[in-house]
This record gives C-alpha cells, structure tokens and sequence, in this order.
C-alpha cells in the first residue's frame, strides 16, 4: 500500500507501523511513538491517514491517542477535536499543506513528513514554555 520509497525507509529506521485501509484511506499507525520535550506524556500512538492519491496527494493532519496535552496543562493549538478511526478515539492535529512548495510530488516521502510532524510537536511545545 505504501510506495516502495517509504518501505525502504521504514525497514532502514526500524520503524515497524501498522499498516492497513481505513475508510478508503492507507492508515499508517506508530504505536509509542517518542514525544518531545514539552508535554505531559512522553510517548502516544501516531496515526497518519493517507489519501489514496498518495504521495501525488500531500497528507493532511495526524491523530495521537492519547491525545498530548503540553506541560501548563493546555492543548497544542487545532488539536481540540477528537475524531474515531480503526475504532479508536484520536486527537485530531489540524495541519495543512497550503502554500505552494509545502509538499513536493515526486520528491516528499513519509520521511519528510514525520520530519514535520516531529518539528511542529517542538513548535507546539514550545509556544506554551
């Protein structure tokens, strides 16, 4: 289901998600997944949903359950709703690829992505110190 590119990668990091459709989407779930610094937990489950047009299609938001929760005992911003997928609840991280040059067709991977993923988690946890 994934592009031989993201398996690579995936089996170089040792990383071992999970792997599976979910409402006509590719569900890429990592159990305990590393938080940074900054939130209440230190691990959460990650989920990524991907569109089937992947990786012509950027991804759009990610899902943690728990939900992360920063160290004053707030919400990272556009984190407040909770959504089910895989018959779980998740927090919802609203995040978009908006601007042009955000997402690059051909040449951004799942790589890159959790490279962004993992800098806006410092970013988020950093507005709140």
């Amino acid at each position: 289901m994934l592009p031989a590119v993201d398996v690579n990668y995936l089996t170089e990091r040792g990383l071992r998600p999970a792997v599976q459709q979910d409402g006509g989407m590719i569900c890429v779930l990592f159990p305990v997944w590393r938080v940074p610094e900054g939130y209440r937990q230190t691990h959460t489950d990650l989920l990524l949903r991907l569109s089937p047009g992947y990786p012509d299609v950027p991804p759009d938001m990610w899902w943690c359950d728990p939900g992360l929760v920063l160290l004053n005992g707030s919400l990272p911003q556009a984190t407040e709703v909770t959504e089910q997928h895989l018959g779980r609840n998740w927090q919802r991280w609203s995040r978009h690829f908006n601007q042009p040059g955000l997402w690059r067709s051909g040449i951004d991977t799942l790589e890159s992505y959790l490279a962004r993923i993992r800098a806006e988690m410092r970013r988020s946890a950093g507005k709140a110190a």
